[in-house]
């Protein structure tokens, strides 16, 4: 089910969904089993989106950065009553209306704690249009595996421009629909308690509705619950309930894309980039190599929560440059949130932010000034 709000540049990813439900979506007989709404606004469309994850259908919507400022409210929805969808954000200039036609990767910080309260999502960062096709799969995986909304962040200059890309490969493994109790489950066990963590992996089992057993009904709250689905204003529950999301988010840096060391020559200094800043940042290390005999190691990160390697990386050399294309430096304090105290000091930010396209001579320039070469 698909739920969306025009928004530039965003339009054309549902646009080609939509193309795409048509060809693949009709059963032989001439059945639609897709949805594609065109809400009033970017509320109602996420809205829409957690009801039908909630009713147990694969749900998406598109957006650029004015639209996740309105879905604030119900991401938070989602994350605490623990619900599926997935929200792709192609980012534009901001804030406000900004630049709408140009790119940037100013959405980051915002979306990564989208609502009030204390709020964590999982992020997917693509890297090229193959990723894009990799990671929207990824998505709707992880959304239903750890039942909360999945946001999947590209840019303007990933989602409008042309691209070559390698061929896409055709996945080789089933959907993953997450822990999912049928009427036979119920029977086997009696019962079950809609958020009780009964794995020890702190997601626990969902029904869906129309599921034919009297065991099967859970009330689905976005106010204080208890492991029952039973709303509770006890302290020691509510914190209860929000350790285990917080277990949750932390399990997440397993399952989301790893890193990739793109080069790894045990440099003291190392660059720490996401999306499409890899592409000048590539070039870039070529031309510092060329101009001033000097190797840079290189980690592109993929996703958030950040994985293990990435601390390790960090920890491995005396200084990181964080490349992105932003004002504020907004990878760069997710990763302080992450990094241990002493790893922190190691962390140096350049910064790019005039709708354009990062270049390898940007990077160059302010890597060549900081460094004092």
């Amino acid at each position: 089910m698909v739920a969306w709000y025009p928004i530039t540049p965003s339009t054309s990813l549902i646009e080609a969904t939509t193309d795409l439900l048509k060809k693949f979506r009709v059963t032989p007989e001439g059945k639609a089993t897709f949805a594609v709404v065109q809400a009033e606004d970017e509320l109602a469309a996420i809205g829409m989106v957690l009801g039908a994850g909630w009713a147990g259908a694969r749900s998406m919507t598109s957006t650029s950065g004015p639209g996740i400022s309105l879905m604030a409210e119900f991401s938070g929805l989602g994350y605490f009553a623990e619900i599926p969808g997935v929200i792709f954000d192609v980012q534009r200039s901001g804030p406000s209306t900004g630049l709408p036609t140009r790119t940037s990767q100013a959405d980051l910080l915002s979306t990564a704690f989208l609502s009030h309260g204390d709020t964590k999502h999982v992020i997917l960062l693509p890297g090229s249009v193959k990723e894009c096709f990799e990671f929207s799969m990824a998505a709707f995986d992880l959304a239903e595996r750890l039942q909360t909304p999945v946001f999947v962040l590209t840019d303007l200059d990933l989602g409008m421009n042309n691209w070559m890309s390698e061929p896409f490969q055709y996945p080789d493994k089933p959907l993953d629909r997450g822990k999912v109790l049928t009427a036979e489950d119920l029977n086997r066990l009696g019962g079950f308690a809609r958020y009780r963590d009964v794995d020890g992996d702190a997601i626990g089992w969902r029904t869906l509705p129309g599921t034919r057993h009297p065991k099967a009904a859970y009330f689905t709250r976005g106010s204080g619950h208890n492991d029952a689905a039973a709303y509770t204003e006890k302290p020691d529950e509510y914190q209860a309930v929000m350790d285990r999301l917080t277990r949750k988010f932390e399990n997440a840096r397993t399952l989301v894309p790893a890193p990739l060391v793109i080069k790894d020559k045990s440099s003291k200094i190392g660059f720490l980039a996401y999306g499409t800043t890899d592409f000048a940042l590539r070039e870039s290390m070529d031309q510092i190599k060329k101009e001033y005999k000097l190797d840079v190691d290189y980690l592109r990160i993929r996703a958030f929560p950040f994985a293990h390697e990435i601390h390790d990386f960090v920890a491995s050399h005396e200084r990181v440059y964080v490349v992105e294309q932003d004002r504020d430096a907004q990878l760069a304090s997710l990763l302080k949130l992450d990094l241990p105290a002493d790893q922190v000091v190691k962390l140096r930010s350049i910064l790019f932010y005039n709708g354009l396209p990062m270049d390898a001579c940007s990077i160059t320039d302010e890597f060549v000034t900081k460094e004092g070469l």
